[in-house]
């Protein structure tokens, strides 16, 4: 039997000495040509075809450096069934070249339907798509999160619930403050943490982490403390403008209870400086392990991810 996805992802990022996170979220206008030209790209199943390649050389790329990957599902879905096969794949792929694989589908509903999505997408194994871990949103309040967290338990699974999102417009309703005076998503990140707590395993971690974005600096270093059970998923670094020295507050003093996520910034580095004028088009598998690599050392030097 499998050890929970908690302690999986904690000796991942121990083996692989770096907390870093690449996102897979292709876009077809910014795929290399070499991808594009190789299929009838006008089309649901020549797109869907070229994103399976595309990440499929991502991952050749960065699998034997970092711990982690996140399909973001959504790009997938755009284009229907053949999509979601080539999603399906791409997971299948990724957990073959030794990775772990976080579903990002930001999936929630109440009673048998988030049953449904549940046990529909998590435990490597034991579910059709056979997430490792998917993300949550909580907005339907706790008994929608019950699922998940149960589902997560008995498969060895994990989940990553909405807390703090990068995106500005997060903040209309995760900011607010309830009567008591504690905003909305202090309140989640209060069930969250106790959640976690209730699944804590040896890594002192629990089956349900939190995303929390790279963008709010003072409210990962807030949330670190107040979530001290609980696991960071990080985005917003990168193209969304969060920095190394901004994610530092996510870490226990180990450098664990985070990974940070990297999309757009790994994928299309062939296309922006250093890499373009290193690298070329070409040689986009290149850019990207040279990118991941300029991240790890940046995370290194500026958060506690140094101690790995």
């Amino acid at each position: 039997m499998s050890k929970p996805f908690i302690d999986q992802l904690t000796a991942a990022v121990k083996a692989k000495k770096n907390p870093v996170l690449v996102g897979l979220d292709p876009r077809l206008n910014q795929l290399p040509s070499e991808i594009r030209n190789a299929f009838p790209v006008d089309t649901p199943q020549g797109q869907a075809d070229a994103f399976e390649a595309f990440c499929r050389g991502v991952i050749d790329a960065v699998a034997p450096l970092v711990p982690v990957v996140k399909p973001q599902a959504a790009f997938f879905e755009e284009l229907g069934p053949a999509g979601m096969f080539a999603l399906a794949k791409v997971i299948s792929y990724a957990q073959e070249k030794g990775l772990l694989v976080i579903l990002d589908g930001k999936r929630n509903d109440i009673g048998s339907t988030a049953q449904a999505y549940a046990r529909g997408m998590l435990g490597r194994g034991q579910s059709p798509w056979n997430a490792d871990a998917l993300t949550v949103s909580p907005y339907l309040g706790d008994d929608s999160l019950t699922p998940f967290i149960d589902a997560a338990v008995e498969r060895n699974a994990g989940i990553f619930v909405l807390v703090k999102t990068s995106n500005p417009g997060g903040a209309m309703l995760q900011d607010l403050k309830t009567e008591s005076g504690e905003t909305i998503y202090r309140k989640v990140a209060a069930f969250v943490e106790g959640a976690a707590l209730k699944t804590a395993t040896e890594s002192g971690y629990g089956a349900v982490g939190a995303v929390v974005g790279a963008t709010w600096p003072a409210q990962l270093e807030e949330l670190r403390t107040a979530m001290p059970h609980t696991w960071f998923l990080v985005p917003g670094f990168g193209s969304q403008g969060g920095t190394a020295a901004d994610v530092a507050g996510a870490f226990d003093e180990n450098g664990l209870g985070a990974v940070v996520n990297n999309s757009r910034g790994i994928l299309f580095a062939y296309q922006k400086a250093p890499y373009a004028e290193r690298f070329g088009e070409a040689q986009w598998q290149a850019a990207c392990e040279a990118a991941v690599q300029d991240m790890i050392a940046q995370l290194a030097a500026e958060t506690p991810a140094g101690r790995l």
